[in-house]
């Protein structure tokens, strides 16, 4: 059973490869897999945001999720995304990943209703009491329009099914309070590419990280440097990183991204509706700089 103490370090946040009829692309997905294992990531998380969970279809999640289960093969944790907005939709997504062979389950906050903080206390702690996996909750609200105050995420972290959390939010003092107040089984991740190493200086175990997917080695170094402390040798390394994240952040993820990642052996650019492909300059532009970075890191090793 996944634990806190195994959520650590860098978990990239994987695309979907998709054939153009919508359909999984089996061998882009395995050889992405292949990729992030041979560069030691401590984990992946597929079916997010970045992995356009929303657009695929149910059948075309639950064999994404197979896939990358089967990939890992227990090398590594995998924590599927579930972004449905309903509490029953979003139970029958957690246990077809189960069974799919997933190990944990990072829970969206339920969006477009509108729920109070008591409403979103509820949710999850019914989702953990019938969840057949431990969960992360997962708070984003610039994508779902509300926060979850620090107050019920230290409640909710005592529940000992959920075992940790994404955090999207870019207000550092609500990150601050967050984490001084959450339980000590509780494994906070930073779920900010571009605040990930003060969000480890400020307590994160590690990160959910999107741009970890094309260069883990760079963000592995940046995770080791700031968890031991040496904060400025970490925010030096990442600011080496801003022009890469401003292009890959520049049109909604994972157009970017996906327009270059043949440059890893994955050969799988096509989007899902209603995301279209990166815009050409752009995805060239973007093409040159992670050319340099993979020369610096990854051709490197």
């Amino acid at each position: 059973m996944l634990s806190a103490q195994q959520l650590r370090g860098v978990l990239p946040a994987i695309p979907t490869p998709v054939n153009p009829d919508d359909t999984i692309n089996a061998d882009a997905a395995r050889a992405l897999m292949r990729y992030l294992l041979k560069q030691s990531v401590d984990g992946v998380v597929p079916l997010g945001g970045t992995g356009e969970y929303g657009a695929l279809s149910r059948a075309e999640r639950i064999r994404m999720a197979e896939i990358t289960a089967e990939q890992a093969a227990g090398k590594i944790p995998v924590v599927a995304g579930v972004l449905d907005p309903g509490y029953h939709d979003a139970m029958q997504a957690g246990k077809d990943f189960a069974a799919a062979g997933v190990d944990g389950l990072l829970v969206l906050t339920p969006y477009y209703t509108n729920p109070t903080q008591a409403g979103i206390r509820d949710y999850f702690m019914r989702y953990a009491d019938e969840s057949p996996l431990p969960i992360l909750i997962y708070e984003i609200p610039y994508r779902t329009r509300i926060a979850i105050a620090p107050e019920v995420l230290h409640e909710l972290s005592k529940h000992e099914r959920i075992i940790g959390m994404k955090a999207c939010n870019t207000d550092m003092w609500h990150f601050l309070r967050t984490v001084a107040g959450v339980d000590e089984s509780f494994a906070v991740l930073s779920g900010e590419d571009t605040l990930f190493p003060l969000h480890v200086a400020a307590g994160a175990r590690g990160g959910i990280v999107v741009t970890a997917t094309l260069l883990p080695t760079a963000w592995r170094q940046i995770y080791q440097l700031a968890s031991e402390g040496k904060t400025q040798e970490a925010l030096t390394l990442h600011r080496s990183l801003i022009p890469l994240m401003n292009m890959a952040f520049a049109e909604t993820n994972p157009g970017p991204m996906k327009s270059v990642m043949d440059l890893i052996d994955v050969h799988a650019p096509a989007m899902l509706a209603p995301l279209v492909q990166a815009e050409a300059g752009l995805s060239a532009r973007l093409r040159i700089e992670l050319e340099k970075q993979l020369d610096l890191y990854e051709r490197g090793l």
